[in-house]
């Protein structure tokens, strides 16, 4: 067995797609797909770090056609190193249309009559984040026009190619798309992908293209990186009025970036290729699933909440919040 095939078997297992009775079938349909990597295209964005990074020298390993869109100089150059010839960096600013549509006509150029196969919006931001009467529209829209907008605006620029390929829209969300225990628009965003998901899937099933979501836990990745949370946390707070700051208390910052320092790191895992795995099955195997909910913390505790009836949930967050100064 090759390397590739049996990273196709350990993906099947690990994202849970092997079910009786035809789980042995399942896992060879998922191998046999391998020959054709040099024929399609791959294009992912956010590739400068984190998943997006991972998958993209990944997939060039495996042998696929990589297009990896970067936002900076230096995640195009480093990722150029790290991989072969085959792959190809782009600088992609998703907020941008100018950006977009500039790499849509370029991948275009690139695939021809063949299209793309598969296109997995990873870039993501998740600052600024805190409460929401600390936040205004336009931290609102920062958000949104990244994890959200440009998720749409980069399928849609693309989609035409995708239909071509009878390929993939791989979209990832987060479990937070599922329940929202913090404020600020990062929860609002990922609902959003969410919905965009799921509308696209059933429109695209007559063209035989497959839509996808990816729901990660806590990775250790820059979306939980805390200090850069604390610092978005903390500059916010020092912008905020004087009554708002008497509501909460003086130590009610202090409170906050502690639980992101401890609790966060603490329920981060470290393993990114458990969602890189869960990336590349959806991409490459037969019958993907529809949702891949990579990590524990995923599976054992948010999905689980998410199921829950609201008091119930409401109850679990609300008794593991931090207190306010003022409760009414």
């Amino acid at each position: 067995m090759s390397p590739g095939q049996s990273a196709k078997y350990n993906s099947a297992f690990l994202c849970g797609s092997a079910r009786n009775p035809q789980s042995l079938y399942v896992l060879t349909q998922a191998c046999s797909c391998t020959w054709w990597h040099w024929w399609y295209s791959i294009t992912c964005t956010g590739c400068d770090t984190g998943f997006g990074n991972l998958l993209a020298r990944h997939l060039d390993k495996q042998g696929f056609r990589v297009i990896a869109g970067c936002y900076s100089e230096k995640g195009e150059e480093d990722l150029r190193k790290a991989c072969s010839e085959r792959l190809t960096t782009t600088h992609l600013d998703v907020v941008s249309k100018e950006s977009v549509a500039k790499v849509a006509t370029m991948i275009k150029d690139k695939v021809g009559e063949r299209g793309l196969w598969a296109v997995v919006n990873n870039a993501g931001v998740s600052v600024p984040s805190a409460p929401c009467d600390w936040l205004t529209i336009d931290d609102y829209t920062s958000m949104l026009n990244v994890n959200l907008n440009g998720v749409i605006a980069v399928t849609l620029s693309v989609l035409p190619l995708i239909k071509k390929a009878r390929g993939r829209v791989v979209n990832v969300a987060s479990v937070f798309g599922r329940i929202s225990p913090t404020g600020g628009p990062y929860t609002v965003s990922k609902y959003g992908v969410e919905a965009f998901n799921d509308s696209l899937r059933i429109n695209m099933h007559g063209f035989g293209v497959k839509v996808l979501c990816i729901e990660p836990g806590f990775f250790k990745t820059n979306v939980t990186n805390a200090d850069i949370i604390s610092k978005s946390v903390a500059s916010i707070w020092e912008k905020l009025p004087q009554d708002v700051k008497d509501d909460y208390g003086p130590h009610y910052l202090d409170q906050v970036i502690k639980q992101v320092r401890v609790e966060v790191a603490r329920m981060s895992d470290a393993d990114l290729m458990k969602v890189v795995n869960c990336m590349e099955h959806a991409v490459s195997a037969v019958r993907p699933r529809l949702r891949y909910s990579p990590g524990w913390d995923a599976k054992l505790f948010w999905l689980p909440l998410s199921y829950m009836p609201s008091w119930i949930s409401d109850y679990i967050m609300i008794s593991q919040s931090i207190p306010i100064a003022k409760p009414l």
